[in-house]
């Protein structure tokens, strides 16, 4: 659904004449990316664009670099990453004049998945689209680090690593201990791709043994034990391996009766704590934390592609059992997502002779690369 959705959305800025400036963190792109295009289309509109492209991720080195050349043929502002740490951070950001004012809004986009159309039919990822003011203002900070020569420590709502990414899920951890131990309400429903770092494992067990309820969805891999005595007891571990790449990252914290709930593209790893340059962001609409929980319902109910970790590491296939009906997880997903989006995205036809001429024909370069995901 990219292209109903996220590249809907950068068409739609890329030919508003009231977008200022356009935003976006590139991890990996398609060979034939659509993403580049509205990129370019902005940019011929009189649209302030800058990108951050990260050289070193794994597999797309040289269709990066390519990309680069291609938008610094158009005149586009691009830079490279920050030494020492690898961009992993998937986020876009509109600046927009609102014609019913002077103001200018800020609209953000924050994902788990990257700007990629065609590892998008594969993988399994979420965003959040918003106009929230402080997140907006949070992304033009990030996106002044990629830019310039200064890092901020401190943000308004995102929790960005390496600066305040570690600290804060510490902090929403130990707050679920306190509640549980208080004799409140302390639970925690995490998913990602790996569970790697030693302290957060630390931090897991200790609350597990406050008494928080912790339910873990892990693709990949896990260093934590669940259900063992006295240490891990109310730790449930579960992966699912289907028919789509599970890719998204989803945190719930209880906090007695309140819960937050976070989504972005940070895994609990070292790397990316303390390594990467990622970006997690607050999910506060009560109607989205409902899309997120039936999202969390639906995959810890699957018993057909979940496999369950027992207390030795080992994992055990879930089926179902006793006639009860076959429950598979990315199939009710992807009907769900089918009905929620526009059958066709909106085409745009331009008014070439406004446009200026482009060095290259972009549909005629890369197409014939091999993909890799």
């Amino acid at each position: 659904m990219f292209s109903e959705t996220v590249q809907t959305v950068l068409d739609a800025a890329a030919h508003d004449p009231k977008t200022l400036a356009l935003k976006v963190a590139i991890y990996r792109t398609a060979p034939d990316s659509q993403v580049i295009q509205s990129l370019i289309d902005a940019a011929k509109n009189g649209t302030q664009v800058a990108v951050m492209v990260e050289l070193k991720a794994r597999f797309d080195e040289e269709n990066n670099l390519r990309w680069v050349k291609r938008l610094e043929e158009e005149g586009i502002h691009v830079t490279y990453g920050t030494i020492g740490l690898k961009t992993h951070s998937k986020v876009a950001l509109v600046v927009r004049e609102e014609s019913d004012s002077d103001s200018v809004r800020l609209y953000s986009h924050v994902a788990t998945g990257n700007y990629h159309s065609e590892t998008a039919k594969s993988c399994e990822d979420l965003g959040l689209f918003t106009d929230d003011r402080d997140i907006g203002q949070d992304l033009v900070r990030l996106f002044n680090t990629f830019t310039g020569h200064s890092r901020h420590e401190s943000y308004r709502k995102l929790l960005v690593a390496p600066e305040t990414l570690r600290g804060q899920l510490t902090e929403l951890i130990r707050r679920e201990a306190t509640h549980a131990r208080n004799g409140g309400e302390g639970t925690i429903v995490a998913k990602m791709n790996a569970l790697e770092d030693p302290e957060i494992v630390a931090e897991l067990y200790a609350a597990s043994q406050a008494g928080v309820e912790i339910d873990l969805i892990v693709r990949g891999i896990c260093r934590l034990r669940p259900g063992i005595e006295g240490l891990s007891e109310t730790i449930r571990v579960q992966s699912i391996v289907g028919r789509f790449l599970e890719h998204s990252r989803i945190f719930k914290f209880s906090n007695n009766g309140d819960p937050e709930y976070y989504i972005g593209s940070a895994d609990w790893m070292t790397r990316n704590l303390d390594r990467r340059i990622e970006a997690v962001t607050p999910v506060e609409s009560a109607d989205l934390q409902d899309v997120l929980d039936d999202v969390l319902d639906t995959l810890m109910t699957d018993n057909r592609k979940r496999w369950v970790m027992d207390a030795a590491g080992s994992y055990v296939q879930q089926r179902p059992v006793d006639g009860s009906e076959t429950v598979i997880a990315h199939e009710q997903l992807m009907d769900q997502a089918c009905q929620a989006v526009a059958k066709r995205p909106v085409n745009y036809d331009p008014d070439d002779s406004e446009q200026r001429d482009t060095a290259v024909d972009l549909d005629d370069i890369f197409l014939d690369e091999p993909f890799n995901p």
